[in-house]
C-alpha cells in the first residue's frame, strides 16, 4: 500500500473492510479498470464521471449505458438509483456507481433530455465544465455572468425530477445563483477552500456557506493541484488536505457539510493531448503543480504523498481522529453526509 505505482488507476485490495461507508463524490473509470475487485478497495460508492465533458448527446448516451454494462458483467457492482441502493451495497460488501455528468453540453437547448437521462440513471449534474455554455458561466472563463435564462429553467427542472446539482467547475456567481434558486440541497463534489489555496477551481467562504445553507455538502479533493499552497514546493500531504476540512468545518460550524471527492481513477487515465490549432487558451489549474511535482496525469503524485490510492483512506480516518473529529464526524465525512443529501434529493 505504500509503494508508488506508475499508473494511479490500479489500487491494492483492502483485506479487511473498514467500518465506514465511503462515498467518493468524484472519480473517473476507464475500460481497463480492475472492475472485478473494485468492491475491495474500501469504497462503497464511486460517483463516476459518466462521459467526457463537452460530449454531444450521442456520446453522452453511449457513455451512460457503459456503466450499466459494467454492472451487469460484475456481480459485486451495481448502478445506484437511490440512497437505499448505496446502503445495501455497503451492507452486502459490494460497491456501486453513481452516474454523474461533468458538463451539461449534452442537453443543448433541449430541457426534456434531463428527465430522460435521469430515468437512465444520471444522478448528479455539473451544468458547465470550466467554460461558459448555454446554461451558465464556467470558472475559467473571463466573465462571471451566472445563470442564463435557460440555466434558470435547468435548475427548476433538476428540482422537479430529483437530479442533484453540482457547482464544481462553475463560475462563482453561477454556483451562488444555483444555491439561491434551488429548492433542494446542492453540492460541490470536488473543490477545496480558496482561502487556503487560491486555485480557480477552489471555492471561497461565501460559496461554502451558500452550499451549506441549502443543506448541501462540499466534497473536498485530495488532488495535489488543489492542495499545494503558494509557499509550498514539495509534494502535499494529508495534513495539508485536512487543513481544508478544518476550514470548511469552521465556516459551516460543524462537519455535517463535508465529504470527500478524490478525483482518482480506476483504470488508465487518458493522456491530455492538446491541439495547438484548436485549443482555447484557458487558464491552467495545475501549472505550478506540474512544474514542481509532476505534470503526468497518470502519476500517483497527482494526489497526496500519503493518500494516492484508495486503501489509504485508512490513513485519512486515523488523521481525522487525531485532529479531534468524532466517530460521527468521520462517518459523515466519509459518506453519511452525502447519503443524507441523496436521500433528500433523488426521487
Amino acid at each position: 500500500m505504500t509503494e508508488l505505482r506508475a499508473n494511479k488507476g490500479f489500487h491494492p485490495i483492502l483485506e479487511e473492510q473498514h467500518p465506514y461507508m465511503f462515498i467518493d463524490s468524484c472519480m473517473q473509470a476507464w475500460p481497463d479498470a480492475d472492475y472485478g475487485i473494485a468492491h475491495r478497495h474500501g469504497v462503497t460508492a464511486y460517483a463516476v464521471t459518466g462521459w467526457m465533458p463537452h460530449a454531444p448527446l450521442s456520446e453522452a448516451l453511449e457513455g451512460l449505458m457503459f456503466w450499466h454494462l459494467v454492472a451487469r458483467e460484475h456481480p459485486h457492482l451495481t448502478v445506484a438509483d437511490s440512497a437505499a441502493d448505496i446502503r445495501r451495497a455497503w451492507e452486502e460488501g459490494g460497491a456501486t456507481f453513481i452516474i454523474t455528468a461533468q458538463c451539461g453540453d449534452f442537453i443543448s437547448d433541449r430541457l426534456h433530455r434531463l428527465a430522460a437521462f435521469y430515468r437512465l440513471g444520471l444522478r448528479i449534474l455539473i451544468p458547465a465544465y470550466n467554460a461558459t455554455n448555454l446554461i451558465c458561466d464556467g470558472c475559467l472563463d473571463r466573465t462571471d455572468g451566472g445563470l442564463t435564462r435557460f440555466g434558470q429553467l435547468v435548475v427548476r427542472e433538476c428540482n422537479r425530477i430529483g437530479l442533484l446539482m453540482d457547482c464544481s467547475h462553475l463560475g462563482r456567481r453561477a454556483g451562488l445563483e444555483i444555491a439561491e434558486r434551488s429548492r433542494q440541497p446542492v453540492v460541490f463534489t470536488h473543490s477545496n477552500a480558496r482561502a487556503i489555496v487560491d486555485n480557480p477551481r477552489n471555492i471561497d467562504d461565501e460559496q461554502i456557506a451558500a452550499c451549506a445553507a441549502t443543506g448541501g455538502v462540499v466534497g473536498l479533493a485530495p488532488f495535489g493541484p488543489f492542495v499545494l499552497r503558494d509557499d509550498q514546493t514539495d509534494w502535499p500531504t494529508l495534513e495539508d488536505f485536512i487543513d481544508h476540512i478544518d476550514h470548511v468545518a469552521n465556516v459551516t460550524g460543524s462537519a455535517a457539510h463535508i465529504g470527500i471527492g478524490t478525483d482518482m481513477s480506476l483504470g488508465t487515465y487518458p493522456l491530455h493531448e492538446e491541439n495547438p490549432w484548436g485549443e482555447p487558451k484557458y487558464a491552467r489549474i495545475d501549472g505550478r503543480y506540474s512544474r514542481l511535482i509532476t505534470g503526468d496525469v497518470r502519476s500517483p503524485m497527482r494526489a497526496l504523498r500519503d493518500f494516492h490510492t484508495y486503501p489509504h483512506v485508512l490513513r485519512l480516518i486515523d488523521r481525522l481522529a487525531a485532529r479531534g473529529y468524532s466517530e460521527e464526524d468521520i462517518a459523515g465525512i466519509l459518506g453519511e453526509n452525502f447519503l443524507r443529501v441523496f436521500s433528500e434529493v433523488w426521487k
